[in-house]
């Protein structure tokens, strides 16, 4: 996610809790679709459309967070 940012990326992480926690659980997200898409865990697809809409609001603020710091 956001290779151009992968410095600062690491910097927020290790500077700016709220960001790493954001950080966090957009991973967090990612991996817990992924198990759904493949079966390793059961959900409905609305709840995983849920996932994926909140994923990508995370994105979305992660990305605010990195273009200020820029």
């Amino acid at each position: 996610m956001f290779p151009e940012f992968r410095d600062l990326i690491s910097k927020l992480k290790n500077e700016d809790a709220h960001f790493s926690r954001l950080f966090d659980k957009h991973n967090e997200l990612d991996q817990k679709i992924k198990n759904f898409e493949a079966n390793l865990e059961l959900a409905t697809p609305t709840e995983i459309e849920d996932l994926k809409k909140e994923k990508l609001r995370l994105k979305d603020e992660l990305y605010s967070i990195l273009k200020k710091a820029e």
